[in-house]
């Protein structure tokens, strides 16, 4: 086997492309001028700009809040009056903050999860308390309150002074008549001085010129609303969101919950294919091999013709066995690896199957085993679904990832949504920290590409 080159996309890279997304995009229109000329004129600046204004009295409001608060608290600590202040002020931070995630997602559109509620580990007032002051969420809200204050005193005047300087001069031909007639000057004075000479934009050309400054203005003033705005997403996303540790603990949750859910699936379709295959025919065998028994000396003839159907009855008994082993771990996996398990899996398929399996090292046989049963369900799909003519299966490593590649020239239509076998699929490859991405216009070729961990 020879290793492949990293010159494939990857699944990581994909996802700034994902195909699910592909659709929606190609049925929106290209936008003939570009981002930076539409910005000025385009809903979303403006909204950006009405939530740097509402920044400044807001933050204002939280900031005295927090030193009043903090002062407060901290001159009661003598006391001990200052703790259930210190938390009742980390609290209301927390109520600041969820209003803080609403005006975010109503004017930048940014949609924040809530942070992991209190757990107080019994009921009353002192076990809340502490729950409250041990909980980051709330020192994170409350340095929301003190850091947000200045930055938005910043984006606040810059924003206001250049977005309204900025538009007076790109409409100074609409205006400037206003000045001759209600301030007594020919137009926007540049410079005076006492000896009464002064420099008015007054003619055609200083008006026009003006204005193309202000266009311009007008310009770098959006991008830099945009910027700001940008800035209070981080803020908010960061300090009043849920941290990296809680959403990693409620993903390994989820995960374990998959993995204890397809377990039990398993453990149910093997019991009920025991069930319903080997073991009816086994039943069946002993009974047939009794009635042999009974006339073994009554009718030789027929007790070996018995025997012969038993016979018969074992045989097919072994291979639902052999099966059975297979779909629970094939010895060929283990014996001979990815390869040789995977150009077995390919000869099951009613469509011809290319397989390129380029693995300098086999991973961990947990990974490998997901790889395979991954392959497996793909293969079969195909078999049954796709009706396809051709497929290939490859796989390849990269940057401690395991990448597999399934594609077929059928009909396809094949998504993650709606309940279908990918969704377990996508679902089993998530609890072990895999993707699987799927590319599959109407019409075909069905694309899936998944990508697991490797571990060595």
């Amino acid at each position: 086997m020879t290793a492949r080159s990293d010159e494939r996309t990857t699944p990581m890279a994909m996802d700034l492309d994902h195909p699910l997304d592909r659709p929606a995009r190609q049925g929106r229109p290209a936008h003939r001028v570009p981002t930076a000329l539409r910005a000025p004129f385009e809903i979303r600046t403006w909204r950006e700009f009405t939530h740097l204004m509402l920044n400044l009295p807001i933050s204002l409001l939280l900031f005295v809040f927090a030193l009043v608060t903090l002062s407060l608290s901290a001159g009661l600590l003598i006391t001990f009056l200052g703790i259930p202040v210190l938390a009742s002020s980390l609290a209301a931070f927390r109520g600041f903050g969820a209003l803080e995630r609403l005006r975010a997602r109503a004017f930048l559109r940014l949609d924040t999860e809530a942070p992991e509620p209190l757990r107080p580990r019994a009921p009353g007032l002192m076990s809340w308390v502490g729950a409250v002051l041990k909980s980051g969420t709330s020192w994170r809200h409350l340095l929301y309150g003190l850091l947000h204050f200045p930055w938005a005193l910043v984006a606040f005047v810059v924003s206001l002074v250049c977005w309204s300087t900025a538009w007076l001069l790109f409409l100074y031909p609409l205006w400037h008549w206003a000045l001759p007639a209600y301030a007594d000057n020919p137009g926007i004075q540049l410079y005076g001085d006492s000896d009464g000479d002064a420099f008015y934009l007054d003619t055609p050309f200083e008006i026009a010129g003006t204005s193309v400054l202000g266009l311009l203005l007008v310009l770098v003033t959006a991008g830099l609303i945009r910027g700001f705005a940008h800035m209070d997403r981080v803020m908010v996303g960061g300090l009043l969101g849920p941290s990296r540790l809680a959403t990693r603990v409620v993903e390994l949750e989820s995960d374990r919950g998959v993995v204890v859910d397809t377990a039990a699936a398993d453990l149910r379709r093997i019991e009920r294919d025991l069930h319903d295959g080997a073991q009816a025919r086994l039943v069946a065998l002993a009974m047939g091999l009794g009635l042999a028994k009974e006339k073994l000396h009554e009718d030789p003839d027929t007790a070996a013709a018995m025997v012969d159907e038993a016979h018969g009855e074992v045989k097919l008994a072994l291979q639902e066995l052999r099966d059975l082993a297979r779909g629970i771990h094939p010895a060929v996996l283990t014996d001979r690896g990815l390869d040789a398990a995977l150009s077995a899996l390919a000869a099951r398929c009613t469509a011809p199957v290319h397989v390129s399996v380029d693995l300098t090292q086999r991973p961990a046989e947990a990974i490998e085993g997901i790889a395979y049963f991954t392959v497996s369900e793909l293969l079969q799909n195909i078999s049954k679904h796709a009706h396809a003519t051709h497929a290939t299966v490859d796989v390849w490593h990269t940057d401690n990832r395991l990448l597999l590649q399934v594609t077929d020239n059928g009909h396809g239509g094949a998504t993650l949504h709606h309940g279908t076998g990918l969704t377990g699929l996508a679902e089993r490859l998530d609890a072990v920290d895999g993707l699987l991405v799927v590319d599959s216009p109407p019409g075909g070729p069905t694309t899936v590409t998944a990508e697991l961990p490797w571990r060595e």
